[in-house]
């Protein structure tokens, strides 16, 4: 049986917390080698265990660029989902979790390679369960903007939930921002089947990154894939992460380059979810899309240069959060 956890609730939501994020809670088990991994061979890395979860790590990261956020998804009632809502407690996230016995908080292995790119496994665990009839109404109709992750489409459910929280936020004057990674679970899923459950939604955000917009239009150049992503997204301002190359934001017809911060990569991991975080935290207050986006390769720019989807803060990411929030 699946209950909303009392404390953290929707009770608890504040009623001018401007951005919702809906979907995954997961724990990564996060593997990184300092030297090729052999088949059948044996090699010293790094063994971590880190919050994570494409939509936690987003509204982690908006969280943690002074923005008011609400996260809603659902975990085990296990230890590990003890730990989740500690750590978005911890990360000033005010968190509406469903708990059930039926399925564990979620896991993911993520392999990081001796060159920084990473490669992901997820289980199926409680996020992939969440139902409409668990949504927490007020928490989502409330918000000012809803973000949503494509690992909430991909099965159903918690496709169904993901739906009916988009049209509620709509319903209520929300805006609605989508990220479609990932690009092989697009494949797997069948492109046309994706865009089904997810087109007819009226985006006013889409950030994919550039394997993705490949995936979704065939095309192969950025501005090209901007181009016909606004055939599919009608009405959506496309910010095209494009890793080592920056970002591409193209809205009203004008595509903008946004140049890197940096391509030191140690770490792949969570820098797509970084950037949406950082992007969102800044563009709902600021409505600038070019200054967002450079902002946001800022912040990316400093996960990448570090183990894991979100970690502490050192001296240097807090100048900069700091002068953001002042």
């Amino acid at each position: 049986m699946s209950t909303n956890s009392g404390a953290n609730s929707s009770s608890l939501a504040d009623p001018q917390t401007p951005l919702c994020v809906l979907g995954d809670f997961a724990w990564d088990v996060l593997i990184r080698t300092n030297s090729e991994l052999l088949r059948g061979g044996d090699t010293f890395g790094e063994v971590m265990l880190t919050p994570g979860g494409s939509a936690a790590n987003v509204a982690v990261w908006a969280s943690r660029c002074g923005m008011n956020t609400r996260f809603v998804g659902k975990i085990g009632r296990d230890r590990f989902g003890q730990l989740a809502q500690e750590d978005l407690e911890r990360e000033k996230v005010i968190a509406h979790l469903v708990e059930t016995e039926a399925h564990s908080t979620g896991s993911v292995a993520v392999f990081v390679d001796h060159t920084g790119q990473r490669s992901m496994v997820s289980g199926h665990g409680a996020d992939f369960y969440l139902m409409s009839s668990e949504l927490p109404v007020e928490a989502i109709s409330s918000a000012q903007h809803l973000h949503l992750t494509a690992w909430s489409f991909f099965t159903d459910p918690p496709r169904s939930a993901a739906r009916k929280a988009a049209r509620l936020a709509r319903e209520h004057g929300a805006t609605v921002s989508f990220d479609p990674g990932s690009f092989q679970m697009i494949q797997e899923m069948g492109v046309s089947n994706f865009l089904a459950v997810t087109a007819d939604l009226d985006f006013d955000i889409v950030l994919p990154n550039k394997e993705e917009g490949q995936v979704l239009t065939g095309c192969d150049e950025p501005v090209a894939i901007a181009e016909a992503l606004t055939k599919i997204f009608p009405k959506a301002l496309i910010v095209l992460k494009l890793d080592a190359e920056g970002a591409l934001l193209y809205d009203n017809g004008k595509s903008t380059h946004i140049p890197p911060a940096t391509n030191n990569l140690v770490d792949a991991t969570g820098a797509g979810d970084s950037f949406a975080g950082s992007f969102l935290a800044h563009y709902l207050v600021h409505k600038s899309s070019v200054e967002a986006a450079r902002f946001a390769t800022t912040i990316s720019a400093w996960v990448i240069e570090h183990i894991g989807a979100r970690p502490s803060a050192d001296a240097r990411l807090k100048t900069v959060l700091a002068a953001r929030q002042r």
